[in-house]
């Protein structure tokens, strides 16, 4: 994970992206102002729940659909974008705006925070990160950005760490560390059904797309220093999902974690997978299983079916 210096004066069963105004609770009563907000991204994929309780903030990142810019989790829904897939129509994403990172900073301090960690999806994937440090120079509060490396829950669970850690009352420095923390110990491992969309996007060098479609083999891709990359080449898709719940099973062992489940146009892969997991991992402590939003959606293409394994 990296952590940018951009610094002012020295900064369960369903996911969604969203934005929660910071200081907000989910029964709108008063809350007791924490010191230091936690910023993110839509590609985070929280549960909305998660979100408010937490009272995180994600910036929304946009899905060029033709020539409308929508942005993700308000104005273009993960069905909508696999119909889109589907029809073979234009699709792109864009990163947010460093105006967008700056309104919600200034929306921090607004509302008490003296400081801010804002954490986002991988900058080997996205400009998001570098967008964020440009906000964070002139921010009325010191702002501590930082690259994750991690995408989708991988992300979702760092922040969920950090926010925690910022409830307890941490420090810039310690809310950091814990979502370093958080991040060194989490795998990530996707199904694509085919390697043309993470092509197409520039997310998957051209050698290891047409490595994982020689010879018809469904690939298995993971996290890796904040990459994609093609980890296994399997013969059929059930035995690369049956591989895929291996991985999760051998990663996870006998250690507390929390496991998020994400599919994009694939619910009933995505329920029965959740469902052996359940069964298979005797540390389960929270398990999420919901839909990906259109950013990611739209580089992996229907029939993703990713399975995120993060240590408490």
């Amino acid at each position: 994970m990296r952590a940018g210096t951009g610094l002012t004066g020295t900064v369960s069963d369903h996911l969604a992206g969203s934005s929660c105004r910071p200081g907000a609770s989910p029964d709108n009563l008063p809350v007791m102002s924490r010191h230091v907000a936690i910023v993110t991204d839509s590609t985070a994929y929280l549960p909305q729940e998660a979100m408010e309780r937490h009272r995180i903030t994600a910036v929304p990142l946009t899905v060029v659909l033709g020539d409308r810019a929508l942005e993700e989790g308000t104005e273009i829904s993960a069905r909508s974008l696999a119909q889109a897939l589907q029809k073979r129509r234009p699709v792109t994403t864009s990163r947010p705006s460093p105006e967008m990172f700056a309104a919600a900073y200034r929306a921090a301090a607004a509302e008490g925070a003296t400081g801010i960690v804002s954490l986002h999806l991988s900058a080997e994937i996205s400009g998001t990160y570098d967008a964020a440090v440009l906000a964070a120079q002139d921010a009325p509060v010191p702002v501590r950005v930082m690259d994750s490396g991690m995408v989708a829950m991988a992300l979702g669970f760092c922040a969920l760490a950090a926010a925690e850690t910022a409830d307890g009352g941490g420090t810039l420095d310690e809310i950091v560390a814990a979502a370093q923390k958080r991040a060194d110990g989490t795998a990530a491992y996707f199904y694509v059904d085919t390697l043309d969309y993470l092509r197409r996007g520039g997310r998957i060098g051209t050698a290891q797309a047409l490595l994982g479609s020689a010879l018809a083999v469904k690939p298995l891709l993971q996290l890796d220093d904040g990459r994609i990359s093609l980890r296994e080449k399997v013969r059929t898709a059930s035995k690369a999902i049956a591989r895929l719940e291996e991985l999760v099973v051998e990663r996870a062992g006998q250690s507390s974690v929390d496991i998020a489940v994400q599919h994009l146009a694939a619910g009933e892969r995505a329920a029965a997978l959740a469902d052996r997991l359940r069964e298979r991992v005797p540390g389960l402590v929270e398990l999420y299983v919901g839909e990906v939003g259109a950013v990611i959606g739209a580089h992996t293409g229907p029939g993703l079916l990713g399975a995120i394994v993060s240590p408490r």
